[in-house]
Formats: C-alpha cells, structure tokens, sequence
C-alpha cells in the first residue's frame, strides 16, 4: 500500500517537471522510467551551488520514491540505501511527519529482510509519531496499521493480523468509502489470512470484492489485480480446483508480464504456483518446466544465494522424488542446503552438525525450518531407497533445528518423528518404531486434532507394528480407534451431503421410461443388424480395435471401486465382493472404454461400427465397378430387410433397404444399365436407410478409435484357477493393492477377519497367473511423460487404493514406492513388465467433497494417459481379425 503524499513545495522549472514525469509513471508502475525521471532529478539537483529548504525536501521525497520501487521489486539492500539517505537529511529537520514516512518504509524493508521485531518496532514508533502530530487516526495512521498487520501475516499470527486490517479498514472506510483501491487491497490481504486458516469460501467472498473495485477503479491490467487473481488461485488450489487455479493464475501471469516484465519475482513466483498445481495433477514434466522458468528468473535477479531459490530447488526436488528420480532430487536437495549453508560444500554429510549454530545467529527462523523441511524430505527418500541409518540422521538433523525452534508439540516435529517410526518399522525394529509414532499420537491429541485422519494414520502403523509383535488385542485396539476416527469424519461428510429418498427414486422412474422408450425399436434393429452382418462376413476381416484391460489384486483391496470410478459409475456402499459362481455378469464385471474420450459404451456397438464400415466400403467398391442394375430388382423384398409394416414409412424404407441388397451383394441376378436418374434416386434412397437406421454412424468423421475392454476380476484365492482362461498376454493388467497395509501383512478381507495369506503371497499368485502363464513375452518400447523404455508383455500397471487412509501426498508415494521396491525384489524376473503409476485411488463412498472429488479425476486423467500411452505402442494392434 503506498504512502506517497502532496508536497507543498515552491519548485520550479525543469525539475519539478521531472519530479511530476516520475510521479505519474511510478503510480503507472512503471518502475524503470519513474527511476529514470527521479535520478535525472536528483542529477539536476546535485548540478546546483546552492539548494533552498524546499529543494532539499523534495531530494527527501524523491529517495523515499526510489526506495518504494525497490520495496516494489523486493530489492532491499538499494531499498536501504534510499532509506538511510532520507533520514540522514531528514533528522537535520527533525521534521516528525517526513521522520514517521521514513519509519514506514524502514519498517517494511526489515519485514521483507525477516526481522520482525525490528519491523514491529518501526511501525509502532511511526504510529506514535502521528498521533502525535494529530491525535485523530487518519489514513496515515491506518498506513501503520496496515504494515503491522503485514509483519504479523508473515509471523503466522493470524488474529493479530486480522485485528490490524480490521482497523486500518474501518478508518479507510469512513475516510475513502468503498469503492477504493487502498479498501480492495485490504480485503485482498485478509482473504489471504482467510485461506491460510483454511476458511476458503470466506477467502474467495472477500478477494471478490477487492477484484470487484479493482476492476472499477484500475482497470484491467493493474498489477494489483493480478495479485488479487493470483490470491484466489491459491484459494482454488487447496480445494482441489486445479483447472480453476491454473485458470486464475494464468490470469495473473498475462497482467504481469505486460505491466513488469518476464522477468520480475513476481513472475517467478507464478510459474511457481503453475508448477505446484501441474505437480497436484500428476503432470510432472509440466511442474518441473514451470519450476525451471522460476529458478531462471530468481537467478537473475536474485544471484545464486537467495533463499527464494533454495525453496525452488526443493520444489523441483519433491517432483523428481514422486517421480522415483530419487538421485535427481537429492541434488536439488543438496543445492537448496548449500544456500542456507554456505559453509559447507556437502551438506549432506554428518559435519553439517558443525554448521548448525552459525546457522542459528545467522539465518532467520524462516531459512532454519527451510532447512529443517529440507533435512526431512531428504530423510523421505533415504528411507524409500532402503537406507535407512542414513533417513534417520536426517530425520534428526530435522528435529535438531526444529525442536528449539517451534518446540516439542509442533506438528511439524511430528512429521519427523513419524518418518523415525517408519523407517524402524521398515527395519523390523518394531518397539522402538511404536516408541516414536506414540510421541506423534501426543502431539496430535495435545494440539486437539483427536480426530484428524493424520491421527488415524499412525494408529493404523501401531496396529501394524503390534501385529508383527504378535500383540494382536493391541493391534485390534488400534485398528478401533482409527475405524472411529474415520466414522467421525464420514458422518460430518455426510450430514452435508443428504439425498432423499424420493429424489433417488423419481430418477430411478425417469431412467425405467427411457428404457422402454428406447427399446421401441430394439426388434426391427436386430433384424437388420443380423443381414449387415452376414454380408460382412463375405468381406473378411477388420481392424483390431479392442484391447483387454484387466482389474487383478488380493481380495478386498477395492478393484471394483476404482473400476467404477474409472468408467464414471456410481461408487456403491458397502460393495460386495466380485463371485466367479454368482451371475455371469459378477464373474467378472465388465465395461467397455473408449481409449480416446475416456467414454463407455456398449461392445456390440463396437461391432456394429466395424460391421457398418465394412458395408459401407463394400458399398462405395460395388459402385465403382457397376453401374448396373436390375429396374425390376428395385422392388424386390428380401424377408431378412423387410421392417414392420406398421412403421409409417415402411414403404420407403423397403425400397431403399432392396437398393443396398442389391448393390452389396456381388451374386445379384439380373441387371441391366440404369439412367443417371434412376442411379441417384438410389443413392438418394441409400442416404435415407442410414440416415434411419444408423444417424449418429453417418454423419460422424471416420474415427481411429481404441477401446479397452475392462473386467473386474474376483481376488478370492479359490477362484485363480478359473481365472486363467481369460488371462491374455496382449492384455492390459492393473494390479492392485491396499496403500493402508504392509505388504508382509495377512489379507483383510470384508469382516475384518485375516485369511492366511499376506498381501506380498497374494500379489506373486497373480503376477505368475499373468505373467508366469505367457511363454512368448513380447518386447515394446512405450513412451510416458516424455520418458521412453523398454517394457515386456504382458504389461502390469501398479495402482493403490484406500487413498482416504492417507492425508500426505509424499506419505504416500513414499508407501507407493516401497511397495513396489518390496514386490519387485521377491520376483525380479518380472520387473520389465511393472509400470509403477504411483497413483492412489481414493474411492471412500461417503467423501463427496470437492477436494476428493477432484482428486479422483485428476487419478482416472493420470491413469487413463498411461494406459493410452501402452495401447497406442502395443504392436499388435491394429492387425487385421477376422469379421467373425
């Protein structure tokens, strides 16, 4: 918020022109002219042999406007060198108002350098300055008001900070009324503390109202509404509105490049937000491109040493970490650490303990939970390569500068202490893992969070724990108060999300009608289906168009959830078991998907289509070859075209179904030439049977389309034998499996009894049932994400479910992959065929929150990519089969 004010001064000539010139172009933001104009000022000052009062004054204000751009550009050591230059002159004065202006901005770049004490200082002093001068709070006093405000938001003290911004606005209110730039501003901020509380809707309401008096008051390509887009996108992005989000921060991006530049902070901090959400849809390569335009910015208008680009480096070291690059982001990793540790060129090694109480003089509390964030990520992917002394020294690298700093009960903390408790429990050391993880239940209670799905997290790792311990009550203890933590949290969910009953069934009634309306014409259809049919069987063959997609997995692991929510069906409560002895249809449940669109549709249709193209082509060949046709022929009804004769335009309709007999069979009896217009009336007529029969076959474009023919298969053990006639090696397979168990832990199945099998025994039946069965592996070369290697079929796609049991994204890639680490080292010889998607379906069929929702969309996008990418490189397809 600027403070510039009206001087009164008596200046002339050609340097008050330049003062005005700088004034108008720093309210424009144009920061590179509004310099320029002011340092030629300050040049024609400076040429002078003598200088008035007034003029040296105006020297004052004009530093203080240098130093407001470079407060603007974030560039405080030039900020600085303003500031002091202002009050060396004005403390000759002793001219309080210029003294108090000067505070503000001293105030603000101490703020901006993370001293917040000196800043708070600053500000409080500058306020008693004013009301010194006038006991009335005016705007310059809500001037510091906001500022305070400001140092509290980035000290994370939230009510205090509102508090602040409540004040500076009731005085701007009754000073500027509402429709004013200085009020949209203060809305916008206090929307920013509203999201940071996670009050997301409130946020939203309030940054609409500041982009509502932004647009009335700036324009459409202020800087400040760019801000105000880029705000509500943070908003979006932690609801899960991604493409909203993205949206808004393109938005953002477009304003400040025209009015900064493409290479202001600002624009890095954009390409930084685009990166995150790309990162939250499991577009990686997008995410790290985005990051990588944000570093080379920072690079340049920072150096090779700012903080801000540490924060990059770990950024693009999370996205290489989810995409298993774990060597990739340990080096992003290291980069970030070597800016807060200068000291030290290999921070990764046990003597950065040296290093740690230079640190803490040195480094602002900001850069020290920097480092400590760091350590733990590092930590993270020690632990998923199996090293686990070295995840453990980092772990408590973490908890050393963390503990001092925001003490024992800080979730934070926890996170380290949950990655010990792991990485203990991944080395069989399950006392001491239930040790640590009991340290994070007590931060978690103590911190009122008795019902928070992280709670329920580590009770479901001490059940596991106790499991291996043969403390089995214990384990089921556990296992309770997770279910309770989890029933808690649906019940809230749904108490917001009541249907009634007599709205389920009016649409159950409305569906029965157009079912029977549907089905007027099923008969005539079929009847002429039968003939298209039989006379494509003449023509030989067709493309191969269909590809088996095939849902294997122990039991009760959710493989009919995610196939449900992959074809865009309704998840159902309480889902049974899928049984090979039941009805045909839950043998295996079958639905069939367009690979193009990601639409279902019904597989007799896809035949049709192959059947009608085959006519349709044998059509166009048959007329380029003859010309002749019987005239008497034309009226001839063969019984398998004739329709109903109740049908008002059976008369019609027989005679054009006779023309395409006659012109589809090749052993037509007699025929002779025909006039040009009998021939297009039996084109015209030709038109008419498809536009009938067939309106949506032709007159769409002549598609290339795949299709997955997807089956849901029963896991039950007793049913793998019967399973085995179905399993194909030019077949799809997603192997799935519960990201909530240990892999060496017994199957689960619905009543919470154990069958005596583990998920790993579990997982190699199926992996030999598929792979094991196929003698003539085939080799392929696909390319995913810009990455092409090698594969084997049959390919098998990795995917999680339970995804609700897991809250942290990293946690649970961190599952994800040590998984399949465990899966691949008990059957090697099988790893060319694994594709590890790292997705982790969350099909909980009482969470219909937007978050979740949005999440299950962005996994089915992932999901369905990767599996376009493997059909479209299988080297089979699009051989020709057989019609039959």
């Amino acid at each position: 918020m600027d403070n510039k004010q009206s001087i009164g001064l008596t200046i002339s000539g050609k340097l008050k022109l330049l003062y005005n010139k700088a004034i108008i172009s720093h309210e424009e933001n144009d920061d590179h002219q509004a310099l320029n104009y002011y340092n030629q000022a300050l040049d024609r000052i400076k040429s002078m042999d003598d200088t008035t009062q007034d003029i040296d004054q105006l020297q004052c204000h004009i530093f203080l406007g240098i130093c407001d751009i470079y407060i603007r550009q974030y560039k405080t050591t030039q900020a600085n060198e303003s500031i002091n230059k202002a009050l060396q002159m004005v403390h000759e004065w002793q001219q309080q108002d210029i003294i108090a202006q000067c505070l503000d901005r001293q105030g603000e770049i101490k703020r901006l350098q993370g001293d917040y004490d000196g800043a708070l200082y600053d500000h409080n002093k500058s306020i008693e300055i004013k009301l010194k001068i006038n006991k009335n709070e005016g705007l310059d006093v809500s001037y510091s008001y906001f500022n305070i405000a400001s140092v509290y938001y980035d000290q994370a003290k939230y009510d205090d900070a509102i508090s602040m911004y409540e004040k500076s606005l009731q005085i701007d209110l009754s000073v500027l009324g509402h429709n004013h730039p200085r009020i949209s501003e203060t809305y916008n901020n206090m929307g920013k503390i509203y999201y940071k509380q996670g009050r997301y809707e409130d946020a939203i309401t309030l940054h609409d109202k500041s982009l509502k008096i932004q647009l009335s008051t700036l324009g459409d390509d202020h800087p400040s509404i760019g801000n105000t887009y880029k705000n509500m996108g943070n908003v979006y992005e932690y609801q899960g509105k991604y493409d909203d989000a993205l949206s808004m921060y393109k938005k953002s991006l477009q304003i400040r490049q025209s009015v900064l530049g493409d290479m202001h902070p600002s624009i890095a901090q954009t390409y930084n937000n685009m990166g995150v959400i790309y990162y939250h849809q499991g577009k990686y390569d997008d995410a790290l491109s985005m990051h990588e335009k944000s570093l080379q910015i920072k690079l340049s208008v920072h150096g090779d040493n700012h903080h801000s680009i540490a924060t990059t480096y770990i950024n693009m070291g999370v996205v290489y970490y989810l995409q298993g690059k774990y060597d990739n982001a340990l080096s992003m990793y290291e980069k970030s650490l070597k800016i807060h540790l200068p000291g030290n060129k290999h921070p990764l090694t046990a003597n950065t303990y040296d290093n740690m109480e230079s640190v803490d003089i040195n480094q602002g509390k900001y850069d020290n939970l920097s480092i400590a964030g760091t350590y733990n990520n590092i930590g993270n992917v020690y632990k998923n390569q199996g090293k686990y002394e070295d995840a453990v020294t980092m772990y408590e690298k973490s908890l050393k500068i963390g503990l001092p700093a925001l003490g024992d009960n800080h979730p934070c903390v926890a996170e380290s202490y949950e990655g010990i408790g792991d990485t203990h429990a991944n080395q069989g050391k399950h006392d001491q893992a239930i040790s640590f993880y009991e340290k994070v239940v007590n931060i978690l209670v103590d911190a009122h969070l008795q019902n928070h799905p992280d709670l329920a997290r580590i009770y479901d790792s001490i059940a596991i724990c106790y499991d291996h311990l043969n403390q089995h009550d214990d384990a089921t203890t556990m296992r309770q108060k997770s279910k309770d933590i989890r029933r808690h949290l649906q019940q809230l969910d749904t108490n917001k999300h009541q249907i009634s009953t007599s709205d389920i069934n009016q649409t159950q009634d409305s569906q029965d009608d157009v079912s029977t309306q549907d089905g007027i014409l099923t008969a005539l259809k079929e009847k002429q289906y039968f003939n298209a049919y039989m006379q494509a069987l003449q023509q030989g063959s067709c493309k191969n168009k269909v590809i088996r997609a095939m849902y294997a997995g122990p039991e009760c692991v959710g493989k009919s959830s995610i196939m449900r929510v992959f074809t865009q069906q309704q998840l159902v409560n309480l889902q049974g078991p899928t049984q090979i002895a039941d009805k045909s249809d839950k043998m295996v449940h079958v639905k069939v998907y367009k690979i193009e669109d990601r639409t279902t549709c019904d597989l007799c249709q896809i035949w049709d289509d192959n059947v009608h193209e085959i006519v349709q082509e044998s059509y166009k060949n048959q007329i380029s070859r003859q010309h002749m046709i019987s005239t008497s022929n034309q009226q001839i009804v063969d019984e398998h075209l004739s329709i109903n004769d109740q049908h008002p335009n059976a008369a019609i309709l027989s005679a054009s179904e006779n023309q395409l007999n006659t012109a589809t069979i090749s052993a037509s009896p007699a025929t002779s030439i025909i006039s040009s217009i009998d021939y297009n009336l039996f084109l015209q007529q030709c038109q008419e049977f498809f536009q009938y029969y067939y309106p949506s076959w032709l007159n769409k474009t002549k598609e290339d389309s795949q299709y997955a023919k997807i089956w849901d298969f029963g896991g039950q053990s007793i049913y793998h034998v019967t399973h085995q006639p179905f399993l194909s090696g030019n077949s799809i397979y997603f192997l799935i499996f519960n990201i909530n168990q240990d892999i060496h832990n017994k199957v689960i199945i619905r009543d919470g009894q154990l069958l005596n099998i583990t998920y790993l025994q579990s997982m190699k039946e199926w992996l030999t049932s598929i792979i094991g069965g196929n003698a003539n592996q085939v080799n392929m070369t696909a390319t995913i994400d810009k990455d092409q290697a090698q594969y084997s079929l049959p390919i098998v796609i990795l995917v999680a479910s339970h995804g609700d049991y897991i809250t942290n994204k990293q946690q649970g890639i961190r599952r994800f992959n040590q998984f399949e680490r465990q899966l691949i080292a008990e059957m090697p010889r099988y790893k060319s065929h694994i594709y590890s998607s790292r997705i982790i379906f969350n099909c909980n069929p009482q969470d219909h929150s937007d978050v979740t929702l949005a999440e299950r969309e962005q996994c089915c996008l992932r999901l369905h990519q990767i599996m376009k990418s493997f059909v479209q490189s299988l080297p089979f397809m699009r051989n020709p089969i057989p019609i039959r």
